[in-house]
């Protein structure tokens, strides 16, 4: 039934093997480098924590100084954090603040929750375990190891981490620069007057949004008309600016479907009829060095199919090699009795109960659905659905990162 169209699987495969990653890289101050895309495993210079440290406000205590819960001990020094206290001497305590370093000769830190909480003298309401409350060094990380690896795209967590181990700067691939253009005579922009026939670009506010998600370098070539010689030229233009050309409509075999001659004028082109739902044409290339990516036109078409396709190819060429998007097992809180031949994206949405509810209206021109939805639900061909299934779920907030 899906004669002559590739899968999906088929498909993102050929696309992937042909992926480049950026060569170039940069060398940011850490405190800028959230979003970016580590080019090289970080080690850490120092153990962290550096010394044995208190992981509560206490006191730091001689467990062999404990033998009678009875007897007060005196409090001989006070160590708040940021300061280095003297050796303990027996039978004495020190009062200690969380994070400050732990004498020497303290083995325990009491809560101060179980003492009297005395200035001068303390008692001892509960006897801690030995190495209660104490952080030992290097036991979050250890000078030698490993604390942030390659081709992973930095998290704001990922630089408190390099920061916690004196790292300064980091090194990143340089961002992907990412060239876009819309074809249609009848496409405008909001704010212009909407003509007979004409319609609103939504696609170009759409695809830049997620083309600025994965932290590219965004070229916006505008609305190019629907002539040859004008599309010619932006794709000339575009592949000399940027690594990555991402055009939406004009890929079909229409009289005015001009980005496919053009593409094979200007470059090379490979057109693929995929079996999926929506988004069945895509167009992949390279112009002068630069890759080229059409989608369709139709926008949950291009919105989909940048979300399975350009995502991974731009993660792959940012140096990213784990770029599948993670999948959740939910169940389904609807029925799909009619599902179509090819494998389906359909737009679903947490419910209060925790299951998935269906959009009523999986067109490929209802915008609204990709707005009202939290994820894809990726349902193979021929897939019927009834509820209370159990279905693969896609999150936007992994389809996004």
């Amino acid at each position: 039934m899906n004669k002559g169209l590739l899968s999906v699987d088929e498909a993102l495969a050929q696309l992937l093997a042909r992926a480049r990653p950026i060569a170039e890289l940069e060398q940011v101050p850490t405190m800028d480098a959230a979003g970016r895309v580590l080019a090289a495993a970080q080690t850490s210079s120092m153990d962290v924590p550096p010394m044995d440290n208190s992981a509560m406000d206490g006191y730091a205590v001689r467990l062999s100084d404990l033998d009678s819960l009875e007897r007060k001990l005196q409090v001989a020094q006070r160590i708040p954090a940021g300061s280095v206290g003297k050796p303990l001497a027996p039978h004495t305590v020190a009062r200690i603040f969380t994070g400050a370093p732990v004498p020497a000769g303290a083995d325990a830190i009491v809560m101060q929750e179980f003492t009297d909480g005395g200035k001068d003298e303390v008692q001892v309401r509960k006897i801690p375990k030995p190495g209660e409350w104490i952080r030992r060094t290097g036991s979050d990380i250890r000078k030698g190891g490993q604390v942030l690896a390659a081709g992973k795209r930095l998290e704001p967590q990922d630089t408190g981490l390099a920061a916690s181990v004196g790292i300064r700067t980091l090194p990143v691939v340089r961002r992907l620069r990412l060239g876009l253009f819309f074809t249609g005579d009848e496409l405008v922009m909001p704010g212009d007057p909407l003509a007979p026939g004409k319609i609103y670009n939504s696609n170009r506010f759409t695809l830049n949004g997620l083309a600025r998600a994965f932290d590219c370098e965004v070229r916006d070539y505008g609305i190019v008309p629907d002539r040859l010689d004008r599309t010619r030229e932006v794709l000339r233009r575009a592949a000399a600016e940027n690594d990555v050309i991402v055009t939406s409509g004009g890929v079909s075999v229409g009289d005015e479907d001009h980005v496919r001659p053009a593409v094979e004028a200007e470059g090379s082109l490979l057109l693929w009829r995929i079996a999926m739902k929506p988004g069945r044409p895509l167009a992949f290339g390279s112009i002068s060095g630069s890759f080229f990516i059409g989608l369709p036109g139709n926008p949950v078409s291009s919105f989909v199919t940048f979300l399975i396709f350009v995502r991974p190819f731009l993660l792959k060429t940012q140096g990213i090699n784990d770029v599948a998007p993670r999948s959740i097992d939910a169940r389904a809180d609807f029925d799909w009795p009619e599902p179509d031949a090819r494998r389906e994206f359909l737009r679903v949405k947490w419910n209060a109960g925790g299951g998935l509810d269906l959009y009523p209206t999986q067109d490929s021109a209802v915008l609204t659905s990709t707005a009202w939805a939290d994820g894809l639900l990726d349902n193979p061909a021929g897939g019927a659905i009834r509820k209370g299934d159990r279905v693969r779920f896609l999150p936007y907030a992994e389809l996004y990162r």
